[in-house]
């Protein structure tokens, strides 16, 4: 539920961005810029987030950042123009930098490799259902009352969340820290550490052109209504989750048969391959073609995802989770910078997305190759060196 929320918050200002682009007449490139600054402070704090978590836990850390992040996405509603929309998205993505490592980090001291499966695909589920939910409450909100109205509603509506975690949260003390663990970083097999992390910059780039730039492309260039790129853009997440714990169940249970390290490969590697079909709108120019290559798009990269973190959260020690994590989150952040910057750039006033749809949809490709490339034993051999 957490997670939803981040996207929720995260996204309004991607449902929100042609009536802002109107109201403060700024440039595609200027709101490049400030989709891309929630990502310079999501990125930048992903390391420092996770050795608090490592170190003092997940129950108050998590819900002093979601309430911070909630005020710090209404209050985007009361902005005037775009420095402060800029400065908020800034204090946004800090905030919102614990909930990935909090989520994940409670999967690994929770569950053993064969078993992360599950739990992690309901984590990236909730990476799809914020989206999917953001984008049809958000498009309705923006209709009928304007862009500020759905920012507040959206906003300050997701508190009831909070006395939820502070009832439901974990109470228990974080693992151990063992503090000498740096002779051991030099020994690790650097294809193995080279390949998870091109994968996920590579993957997120295309993670974070969807979340950022997909509702613009869907009203200026392939001329939908606000209300139709809601359900256009809310149903392929819609879809994206109940498949994500399916197969992530499914997952599981090869797991068990055929070892964690092959299973997690295969599915990831075949999602990403897969999310790379998103290159067929530019081949295929009628509208009804638009929502069945999103929905294998955006289901593909979710299957994907599941299975890179699962893989991100198996490898290193339990007491180091959450700075592993923290590490590939930053460079995941790292392609959510570009994303939107490189989209913004390219678009021009004009807004075409031949270009930047081309460059985003080869991103999937480049990611499962990576991981073909590191195979199974390489990244076993990336866990066994870190143990």
């Amino acid at each position: 539920m957490g997670m939803v929320v981040s996207y929720i918050d995260r996204g309004n200002l991607s449902i929100g961005a042609d009536s802002i682009m109107r109201d403060f007449g700024i440039t595609p490139k200027a709101m490049g810029l400030l989709m891309s600054a929630f990502f310079w402070t999501y990125a930048a704090f992903q390391l420092p987030a996770g050795t608090l978590i490592d170190r003092i836990g997940i129950r108050w850390i998590y819900a002093a950042a979601f309430l911070t992040w909630s005020l710090a996405s209404a209050a985007i509603a009361f902005s005037q123009n775009s420095s402060e929309i800029f400065a908020l998205r800034l204090l946004l993505g800090l905030a919102e930098a614990v909930g990935p490592i909090a989520s994940l980090t409670f999967i690994r001291q929770n569950f053993e490799g064969p078993e992360q499966g599950l739990p992690t695909a309901i984590y990236i589920a909730a990476q799809n259902l914020g989206p999917a939910a953001g984008s049809w409450i958000g498009s309705h909100l923006l209709d009928s009352h304007g862009w500020r109205f759905m920012f507040t509603a959206t906003s300050l509506g997701a508190l009831l969340w909070l006395p939820l975690w502070l009832w439901l949260a974990p109470r228990t003390s974080p693992p151990k820290v063992v503090k000498s663990t740096s002779a051991v970083l030099p020994s690790i097999p650097l294809a193995g550490l080279l390949a998870m992390s091109a994968s996920i910059l590579f993957s997120s780039y295309f993670w974070y052109f969807l979340l950022s730039w997909v509702p613009t492309y869907l009203t200026s260039s392939r001329g939908f209504s606000t209300t139709e790129m809601g359900s256009i853009f809310a149903i392929p997440f819609v879809v994206m989750a109940a498949v994500n714990i399916t197969s992530g169940r499914i997952a599981d249970r090869l797991a068990i048969r055929l070892g964690v390290f092959k299973v997690r490969v295969m599915f990831a590697s075949i999602g990403y391959a897969s999310a790379s079909l998103v290159l067929l709108l530019l081949v295929f120019q009628a509208n009804v073609t638009v929502l069945p290559l999103l929905i294998i798009a955006v289901t593909g990269v979710g299957i994907g995802n599941a299975n890179y973190w699962s893989l991100a959260q198996h490898i290193p020690p339990a007491n180091m989770v959450g700075r592993a994590i923290g590490y590939l989150n930053t460079l995941s952040q790292i392609a959510g910078i570009l994303a939107p910057l490189i989209t913004g750039w390219i678009l021009g006033p004009e807004k075409n997305f031949t270009i930047g749809l081309a460059i985003a949809g080869v991103c999937p490709l480049v990611a499962s190759a990576c991981l073909l490339a590191a195979g199974p034993e390489g990244l076993a051999a990336v866990k066994k060196q870190m143990a």
